[in-house]
């Protein structure tokens, strides 16, 4: 297991940001994609997704989704190569901007330390630069 922590700033309000990360419909990314719900209740989810690895292949991992509104949520991988690693992100509303404080550990099979931090690191910024963008035309 590696530790690993990360932030960044939205420019868009905590309520906007929230809104968009709920919205099954407009939030998307490139590198995950939902497959199936297997679970859910008012406190969050389990679902299967498929996630793309930096080499272009992918592989499917279960999720367990908690949400804590507006303050943030967390995410344990149930199944998959990254089965056992678990992280959490933080919201702090700033105005007009929204900070995010993602921290976890992570295990990914057949890595590293060294690489799963390099790969789990590309993976956030990728996510969060797909955020950002989407955030700007999300109503």
């Amino acid at each position: 297991m590696v530790h690993i922590t990360d932030d960044g700033v939205f420019d868009a309000p905590i309520e906007k940001v929230w809104k968009y990360i709920n919205d099954d419909k407009g939030h998307t990314h490139s590198a995950v994609k939902f497959t199936k719900v297997l679970e859910q209740s008012d406190k969050g989810m389990t679902v299967e997704l498929e996630v793309k690895n930096a080499d272009g292949t992918s592989h499917m991992e279960t999720w367990k989704m908690t949400m804590n509104p507006p303050k943030g949520h967390s995410t344990e991988v149930l199944a998959g190569p990254m089965k056992g690693s678990r992280n959490t992100h933080t919201y702090t509303p700033m105005g007009d901007k929204t900070k995010v404080m993602v921290e976890g550990d992570f295990y990914a099979q057949g890595m590293d330390d060294a690489s799963t931090k390099k790969a789990v690191l590309a993976m956030w910024a990728n996510v969060f630069d797909e955020d950002n963008a989407n955030l700007k035309n999300y109503k």
